[in-house]
């Protein structure tokens, strides 16, 4: 099992609601938060159990990787959390990230159809597996490039919603994110931490049917 560094959250300052109203909640989730409590007494803070000493009935309906920033969705009550979980099953939730990634990225705009697996002797690692891999896919956008520091900025769109799937595909593209410290290689030391951010999040609200759009720029 691949060795994990020492949970160290950031300070708790206070949260970043992005929106909030009697059926769900946005928030801006921090860099190096779990969203939800690890094994181990030394991993029970997250962003769930903040969210929830303001709002006792918050439910996760998504997760973001702990390293990971931006939007994500909690709903209010189980009701709620069943009827936006649904919407994530059935790909209705558009979700949209910004990454920094290692190299110039040649094309402007692609698909990456590549199957994961967890790789177990080295958990939590996922790996290409073309034999017992489930179908993943990952759309992408070449944002701007950065020829001198030999980076590009690009939007991400995954259809799917494997474990690790954008960090995965792109470091399987050649272009690992920046940070990233279990699939980055070289370009772990690029970065202080995982750039990768939950830029925009979108759906139809469950009960008043009104389209919700919400964006976070991202801090890097």
């Amino acid at each position: 099992m691949a060795t994990l560094s020492i949970y160290s959250p950031p300070p708790d300052t206070g949260l970043q609601i992005v929106f909030a109203d009697a059926s769900l909640i946005v928030v801006d989730k921090p860099a190096g938060l779990l969203s939800v409590p690890g094994r181990g007494a030394d991993k029970q803070d997250c962003l769930a159990l903040r969210v929830q000493r303001e709002y006792p009935d918050a439910l996760i309906v998504h997760r973001l990787d702990m390293s990971t920033s931006g939007l994500l969705l909690l709903a209010r009550g189980e009701l709620m959390q069943s009827q936006l979980s649904r919407l994530f099953r059935e790909r209705q939730v558009d979700k949209r990230y910004i990454a920094v990634v290692a190299g110039l990225l040649a094309e402007e705009t692609g698909e990456i159809d590549l199957p994961l697996i967890c790789d177990w002797p080295n958990r939590p690692r996922q790996i290409v597996d073309f034999d017992q891999g489930k179908s993943s896919q990952t759309k992408f956008r070449r944002q701007s490039q950065d020829p001198q520091a030999g980076t590009t900025r690009v939007e991400l769109e995954p259809i799917t919603g494997r474990t690790h799937q954008l960090r995965v595909h792109m470091a399987a593209l050649g272009h690992p994110i920046l940070g990233d410290d279990l699939y980055g290689g070289s370009a772990t030391a690029a970065a202080e931490r995982l750039l990768l951010h939950a830029m925009d999040l979108a759906f139809i609200h469950p009960l008043t049917a009104v389209p919700m759009r919400f964006h976070r720029r991202p801090p890097f």
